[in-house]
């Protein structure tokens, strides 16, 4: 008996990991898919081919099966990246830095939680929280997550929050 629950338990584990999230990339993509499914989004300004403390964060957290449970029920995951040898379209770059300015972003990785909506070709960004690298892996990182997405206006699919905090939230147009 105790050999099928490993045996099941390991199926699991490996079908969870192996399940890829999909990390979008275009901005108007992920607002929509947000706003349909109720998530804020989770915006991960990294340095792919050159930041240290991105590719620490990503194999800690981002590569982990908790982590990809908790993100699927939880948020929308964008990658917005800036890459020193990478080639990328234009396009991409300059929606890249847009987003750069209108978060403040200095440094990498930073992970900012943001609802946003569209209207008349102009988005507004609630900014519910951000963050960068926390040591010791998924868990830990998702204890300072968990906090932000309180602030959250939407109703999400799973609750992380029993009442609602006081709004204090900041908005951003680009």
């Amino acid at each position: 008996m105790k050999r099928i629950i490993i045996v099941l338990l390991l199926i699991f584990v490996s079908t969870v990991h192996s399940q890829e999230l999909t990390w979008e990339t275009n901005i108007d993509k992920a607002i929509s898919l947000s706003n349909k499914t109720n998530k804020p989004m989770l915006l991960f300004f990294t340095g792919s081919d050159w930041c240290g403390w991105c590719t620490k964060l990503q194999n800690e957290v981002f590569k982990t099966p908790e982590f990809a449970i908790w993100a699927k029920e939880n948020v929308v995951l964008v990658e917005l990246d800036y890459p020193k040898r990478t080639a990328q379209e234009e396009s991409l770059k300059i929606q890249n830095r847009g987003l750069q300015q209108a978060f403040g972003v200095q440094g990498y990785p930073t992970i900012w939680i943001s609802n946003a909506t569209s209207k008349d070709n102009n988005t507004n960004f609630e900014q519910l929280g951000k963050t960068g690298y926390i040591a010791g892996g998924p868990s830990k990182w998702m204890e300072v997550v968990d906090p932000i997405l309180k602030n959250n206006n939407r109703i999400l699919s799973k609750p992380v929050v029993d009442k609602p905090k006081a709004k204090t939230n900041k908005k951003k147009k680009i």
